[in-house]
């Protein structure tokens, strides 16, 4: 038991002195006022790890005495002792935010027990999680090594995104690092699954093939409409699986959620996967069905153009009838003025919403120093996410739909990964930019470390010329050129990429939003 210096509030303190001494026994530093006034002051000029407060006293109440000090020193945990077991008492102590709630009469083991649930408990909540994860460890390497469906890495992705979370909550760092080192593992038997599988998801002959970008709207969106619900589908570019699970508690309080995760077409990038799930087709099929509206690599114009034209266009296909609008928002001034137009969008079936502040945020962070330090790793792109949300127009624009009852889609249509080891590639100066993928003609690599795809077609892309071919880096790889390879380390090194192989980038989410 830790050491800890503690402030009771009672006024009939002079008949608590067993429970005074039984603290002192325990290594506790006691000190006694009889009014919630003294409570109030002292707090004020002393430092306390845990107030107890006697919630019937003369003068000031035990209820305003908790406001005060909570006023002054919101951090001290407050434990509220009464003799009334009134429910509207119970709630307006929890409504101050104390930490426990004891009923008189208190035995001396009651008030431990308090104390260290109190003071201890992210201490034992630690000790728990680390045991657990131990325990859990081999049986993950076991499912690493042995599996071999696409359900089963959507398995093995949500343990390891959750131990991210919860060992990152405790600041040990040795775990978190045994803990990247067997997601490093995860990602290298992942990248070996998706060579080896990849092209079966394409073949229409094999039926055993995950969820993918194309098929999202087909096989969640349609049946949602179908069923009567209006719709709003709120994607978010470049949105990890465990940046939805950082923001889930700003929403739990007003949606029931269901979460499934789908694949992400390759490349895991915005032109590509994006315009699949709006368009209802691979990439390959969208060049081919409507070529005006799909953008080679080499073209100037912008490659994400046409989304809104490209779902209107597999809606009408589909043959429905859906009333639907489309807004892309790129800054919080967009969003305000979605929030002051939303009684407009109450009339359609569907309301797409795609929010690019993440997709801005991680080309910004590659870009100025001062965020790559504000954002050096996993956690702190989490926590930067997390502040983003919850003062966003997105949040508020949730909570309004909410209120009106209406279902949500949260998605994404790709992930990103902090990439850290270059590979070296030559390639003609009319090669694409991206540090994830190259696609083209004349390519040199080291083909042992990427996924080389030199059927382009048998796996739904589009080739601009007979002889190119896609490959795509794998785990936390990046290319890089012979001639500038320094200066593509020193730039790009630690900085989050998409558009090749792993589990952040192709294994997403996909959320349903139920109002409360």
């Amino acid at each position: 038991m830790k050491r800890a210096k503690i402030l009771w509030a009672d006024d009939e303190i002079d008949l608590l002195k067993p429970y005074i001494l039984f603290l002192s026994e325990k290594g506790f530093e006691v000190v006694k006022v009889n009014n919630g006034r003294d409570a109030i002051e002292l707090c004020s000029t002393q430092s306390f790890d845990i107030v107890f407060m006697d919630e019937h006293m003369p003068g000031i109440s035990g209820l305003d005495a908790v406001s005060e000090i909570s006023k002054q020193n919101p951090d001290i945990p407050i434990v509220m002792i009464t003799k009334s077991e009134d429910e509207g008492i119970m709630e307006q102590a929890i409504g101050r935010k104390i930490a426990d709630y004891l009923i008189k009469p208190v035995n001396p083991h009651q008030i431990l027990l308090a104390i260290k649930k109190i003071l201890d408990q992210k201490e034992i909540i630690s000790e728990k999680s680390l045991k657990n994860y131990r325990d859990e460890f081999g049986k993950l390497n076991d499912d690493i090594n042995n599996c071999s469906t696409p359900d089963g890495w959507i398995d093995i992705y949500k343990r390891i995104s959750a131990w991210d979370l919860s060992l990152d909550s405790f600041g040990n760092d040795a775990m978190v690092e045994i803990l990247q080192m067997q997601k490093t593992d995860a990602n290298t038997a992942f990248a070996k699954f998706v060579r080896s599988n990849y092209g079966d998801w394409f073949n229409p002959q094999i039926s055993d093939k995950p969820l993918m970008s194309h098929n999202l709207f087909a096989e969640k969106v349609y049946p949602l409409l179908d069923s009567g619900e209006k719709v709003f589908f709120i994607l978010v570019d470049n949105f990890r699986f465990d940046q939805w699970m950082a923001i889930k508690p700003l929403l739990t309080d007003f949606y029931q959620t269901t979460e499934t995760l789908y694949y992400s077409i390759l490349p895991t990038a915005t032109q590509y996967a994006r315009n699949a799930i709006f368009g209802g087709k691979t990439p390959l099929d969208i060049s081919r069905t409507y070529p005006k509206l799909w953008k080679f690599e080499d073209d100037d114009l912008g490659k994400n153009l046409s989304e809104d034209e490209l779902l209107t266009l597999q809606i009408r296909e589909q043959g429905r009838g859906d009333k639907m609008s489309y807004r892309k928002i790129n800054s919080n001034i967009e969003g305000e003025r979605l929030l002051s137009e939303f009684a407009s969008l109450e009339d359609n079936d569907l309301n797409v919403v795609v929010f690019n502040f993440i997709d801005i945020l991680s080309h910004a962070r590659n870009e100025q120093k001062m965020l790559q330090e504000l954002v050096p790793n996993e956690a702190a792109y989490r926590s930067l996410t997390y502040a983003w949300f919850r003062h966003s127009p997105l949040l508020e624009l949730m909570r309004k739909v909410a209120q009106k009852g209406y279902k949500v889609i949260f998605t994404t249509d790709h992930g990103t990964i902090r990439i850290k080891n270059p590979l070296k590639v030559i390639a003609d100066k009319h090669i694409n930019s991206n540090l994830r993928y190259k696609v083209g003609r004349n390519l040199t690599f080291d083909s042992r470390k990427v996924f080389d795809v030199s059927e382009p077609e048998k796996v739904g892309l589009p080739s601009q010329n007979l002889s190119s071919r896609y490959i795509f880096a794998l785990n936390d790889s990046f290319f890089a050129y012979p001639n500038n390879y320094n200066n593509y380390i020193s730039t790009y090194e630690n900085s989050f990429q998409h558009g090749g192989v792993s589990l952040e980038e192709m294994i997403v989410p996909f959320v349903e939003l139920t109002p409360k």
